[in-house]
């Protein structure tokens, strides 16, 4: 492959901070928003390859682990894994979870993230128009939002631990429920592309703190109902599970036994389903 197709040949920087663990790069369209990612050296030759977006907690330092921790699930399966990084206190005020609820005062998260794939997806010269999404955590929050909102752009969607979760129910406003996307996202939902994205949903049996998960009447993201999903993690998902299954969405539940709130316990598990339905993914194509 010439360095005039890929440029990797003629930029040894490229090749060392743009393959593989890749440095951490601002966004182009809103630099207060980064990312790396692993990316197969294969790449550099002009391969082909999918992407898995995986989405951080409220810590934000999983998206290493995520990086890391899916590199060689990226290399022997042929696909690039997208970590974002949307940090606390974009707005200099300190919050933690707007990016989990898709919006947060004049920021669209959404798509901040359709526009980093845009921008990685021009730099590979990939099509990467559909991909898949983990998320654990905050990375649940956003990865089932996600999906409610762009069905039409995930070929699967794991969903971790999520602490609360928005139900497809249409007489509540977002995010306890969906009646008035289009006035929010400009979005009207499609349960019909939605029933076409296989899901998991993964939590641990023991993942049962809930003081970081009950929301209080007067908090930031309070409203009527937003505790009505369940008390627990475990019992939250589980009514998120059957809130998709009622339109049609084929669920892998995985209810993992021992396991407490630790993103590092699901990989696994995560990982075999998302083998699954690369396979599936590449044998229909």
């Amino acid at each position: 492959m010439t360095s005039t197709t890929t440029g990797f040949v003629a930029d040894p920087g490229r090749a060392i901070y743009d393959l593989g663990a890749t440095a951490i790069f601002a966004s182009k369209s809103d630099p207060r928003f980064h990312y790396c990612l692993y990316v197969p050296r294969s790449v550099g030759d002009g391969a082909k390859v999918d992407l898995l977006v995986a989405m951080h907690g409220t810590g934000r330092t999983s998206f290493l682990d995520f990086r890391d921790g899916f590199a060689e699930f990226g290399r022997w399966n042929d696909c690039a894994i997208l970590c974002p990084v949307f940090p606390m206190g974009v707005l200099g005020d300190g919050a933690r979870s707007g990016y989990k609820y898709m919006l947060e005062g004049d920021i669209r998260y959404d798509q901040a993230l359709l526009a980093i794939v845009e921008e990685v997806s021009a730099k590979y010269r990939q099509d990467w128009s559909h991909f898949a999404m983990f998320g654990f955590s905050g990375g649940g929050h956003f990865t089932h939002r996600f999906a409610i909102l762009h069905p039409d752009r995930l070929w699967a969607a794991s969903i971790g631990a999520p602490g609360s979760v928005t139900l497809l129910d249409p007489t509540r406003d977002w995010w306890v429920g969906i009646r008035d996307l289009p006035e929010k996202f400009g979005i009207t939902f499609n349960a019909a592309v939605l029933a076409k994205v296989p899901v998991q949903m993964i939590v641990g049996d023991a993942d049962l703190e809930t003081w970081e998960i009950t929301h209080l009447e007067g908090g930031t993201h309070w409203l009527p109902g937003a505790n009505d999903a369940g008390r627990t993690r475990p019992e939250r998902l589980r009514a998120l599970c059957q809130s998709f299954e009622q339109v049609g969405v084929r669920v892998r539940f995985d209810l993992l036994p021992g396991v407490s709130h630790d993103r590092l316990e699901v990989l696994d598990p995560v990982q075999d389903f998302l083998a699954e339905e690369l396979k599936q993914r590449r044998n229909a194509s």
